[in-house]
């Protein structure tokens, strides 16, 4: 049977995942796992690239160790990208999208293109961490370091480049970047002449499923393995995760649960409307040139750092632990906006809760169970108020939610999120980015047919979970109160 190695990068970690297909069931291993740390230089926030490079090397001597792979396929987040001078070479580690260079970038954009008329050409939600107001940045505060650049490579592209030498950008991650056009699935080099961008840095754009080229000899003499193709799977980790989502209909509603919450439907064509602006959904490219139609909701970030900040603390809970003390304490008492600015650092997150709550007038949650249970409650909110939202923007109704990746083993969220939306919730796989990654790669060898047959063989290769509404009603009157603390 053919191997896939496949590499999943997140915010906060990344690993290997060798896989093999029986033609009917993927299964998948993890052989190597690794931290992704930030460093901090001079006030600046960059990704330690070359470590990550390190441990793509240390990952692909130990899939040769255990019998070898056929092929390569990487995915990671979003929006960031390293820059290459004319001979090749990386000229600076690639800057992390919660870096600060980017405040006052958006009105800097909104000078030049209109926020609405920008929204038309691009389909693209407003947010602080796109590519284009990076890039605006660097045009800005660093114009030589941008007049150097002769190509830049979102982040799986970068590292594709640097096993096989070949300068592409795939489909999928160069949606993110708001510099994409979503009619014609390349770049808007319009656009890009108007913000007075170099148009020579945007590297040719390949579709989800094909080819980056072959190892190169350097990476095989020094690592001992076969010259096998590394493809261009959906290099976006949600473009990977939504291609796996096992629904047997294409008319379904995801919530691909990490870090960030990216919550939407699957389109054959862009939803591009005045409403759909107002509502601030995105467009994204998804397998086979569909179209992600979603909205960026800050996920799992609010209990990852509140635990981060307790452990600072020294108190070192689990995660196990914080859904128990929240599903003691008294619901409804208190809401968050989860997407307000406040919560986008990195730092003491309880306290911001309860300064969010002071400034509104609520209950400030004292304890670490009151603080989670603010926390899960406005998450469930913050699903229930775009579930809404797409259900309007589609003039339909939905029966299901399908909550993807890791944030399925947050089995309180899943329950709270089918009573807030009062709809089953089918939850799985844990590994969706991974299996998508994974599946896409095989349609490259041959060994899947089509996005149809993605989802069957993911369907039979994971387990699902059903959550069905227990005690809707009861979220109706809090729900209320939820509006006026979002529309403050």
């Amino acid at each position: 049977m053919k191997k896939i190695l496949s590499f999943d990068f997140g915010a906060s970690s990344g690993r290997a995942m060798l896989s093999s297909f029986d033609g009917e069931k993927i299964t998948i291993r993890e052989i190597h796992r690794f931290s992704n740390d930030t460093v901090i230089l001079h006030g600046t926030m960059y990704w330690d690239v070359l470590r990550l490079f390190f441990e793509i090397k240390t990952g692909i001597t130990k899939a040769v160790n255990d019998g070898g792979f056929d092929a390569i396929g990487i995915d990671t987040w979003g929006v960031d990208f390293g820059m290459l001078d004319k001979n090749g070479k990386l000229l600076a580690n690639p800057v992390h999208y919660r870096d600060a260079r980017t405040e006052g970038m958006l009105e800097e954009v909104f000078k030049i293109i209109p926020k609405d008329e920008l929204y038309k050409l691009t389909g693209t939600q407003t947010m602080r961490i796109n590519t284009i107001y990076q890039l605006m940045a660097l045009k800005l505060k660093d114009p030589e370091l941008l007049e150097r650049t002769d190509k830049i490579l979102l982040m799986p592209d970068l590292f594709a480049y640097m096993l096989t030498g070949e300068i592409k950008d795939e489909a999928s991650i160069a949606s993110t970047t708001n510099l994409y056009d979503p009619y014609k699935h390349d770049w808007n080099f319009d656009l890009i002449k108007k913000l007075g961008l170099p148009e020579r840095i945007f590297a040719p754009i390949v579709k989800g499923g094909s080819v980056f080229g072959m190892l190169s000899d350097e990476i095989c003499e020094e690592l001992g393995c076969d010259k096998v193709p590394v493809i261009a799977v959906c290099g976006h980790d949600t473009a990977s995760a939504v291609a796996a989502t096992p629904s047997d209909s294409e008319d379904f509603v995801y919530i691909s649960c990490g870090t960030w919450s990216l919550f939407g439907i699957e389109s054959k064509e862009p939803i591009i409307s005045d409403e759909a602006a107002q509502s601030n959904f995105t467009n994204e490219g998804g397998y086979n040139d569909t179209t992600r139609f979603l909205k960026n909701i800050m996920g799992l970030w609010l209990i990852q750092e509140s635990r981060r900040q307790w452990k600072r603390e020294g108190e070192d809970v689990g995660f196990d632990q914080l859904e128990k003390e929240a599903l003691a304490c008294e619901p409804f008492k208190c809401f968050v906006d989860v997407d307000d600015p406040m919560f986008e650092a990195a730092g003491n997150l309880p306290k911001r809760v309860q300064k969010f709550c002071e400034q509104t007038g609520q209950y400030v949650p004292q304890s670490r169970g009151e603080i989670m249970r603010c926390i899960y409650q406005s998450l469930a909110m913050k699903y229930k108020y775009t579930f809404n939202d797409l259900e309007k923007l589609g003039n339909r109704k939905y029966k299901r939610i399908n909550i993807l990746g890791g944030g399925i083993k947050d089995k309180l969220l899943c329950r709270l999120t089918s009573d807030a939306c009062n709809v089953e919730v089918l939850a799985g796989p844990s590994e969706a980015t991974v299996m998508g990654n994974i599946a896409v790669a095989y349609t490259a060898l041959g060994d899947i047919k089509n996005l149809k047959d993605i989802r069957r063989v993911v369907s039979n290769s994971t387990e699902l979970n059903q959550y069905l509404p227990e005690n809707s009603e009861a979220w109706e009157e809090p729900y209320k109160e939820y509006l006026k603390i979002l529309n403050r």
